[in-house]
This record gives structure tokens, C-alpha cells and sequence, in this order.
């Protein structure tokens, strides 16, 4: 079985530092391109279900009638 492959060139000091990743996590380059390509994607799907969350918190906050959050909490914290 063999899978598609694609020639990329980068520039020498970031293959080296790549390669120094790579050797201190006793794996192989590809292995960890892998890896940072898998990192990347858990963070952006952390980024982006926060967001939602932070979006359903002023979506609530709206249906109460709260206008502006700032101005809310400025208020609450003075009592």
C-alpha cells in the first residue's frame, strides 16, 4: 500500500530546527509534523468551542435584557 506524497522545501534553519524537535522526541520527522498537524487542530477545536460558549453566555444574557456586560458588572461589583 503505498499513500500520496508531496515535495515541500523549507528553509534550512526551519528544517533544522524541525529536525532537532525530532530527534529530542526520539521520533522521526514525519512523525512529528504529524503530531504538531494533530496538535494544531485539538487547539483550534478548543478555540473554537469556547467561542460557542462564550457566544450561548451573551445570547442568555441578551434574552434576560442585559445590553451591555461591561456596564453589568461594573455596576454589580460597586455593591
Amino acid at each position: 500500500m503505498t499513500s500520496d506524497t508531496v515535495t515541500i522545501e523549507l528553509p534550512r534553519p526551519l528544517y533544522a530546527r524541525l529536525e532537532t524537535l525530532a530527534q529530542e522526541a526520539q521520533t522521526d520527522l514525519m512523525a512529528l509534523l504529524s503530531r504538531l498537524a494533530a496538535s494544531a487542530v485539538k487547539s483550534r477545536a478548543r478555540t473554537r468551542s469556547s467561542t460557542r460558549a462564550f457566544q450561548r453566555i451573551l445570547d442568555r444574557a441578551t434574552d434576560l435584557g442585559v445590553t451591555d456586560l461591561a456596564k453589568q458588572h461594573d455596576h454589580s461589583s460597586r455593591a
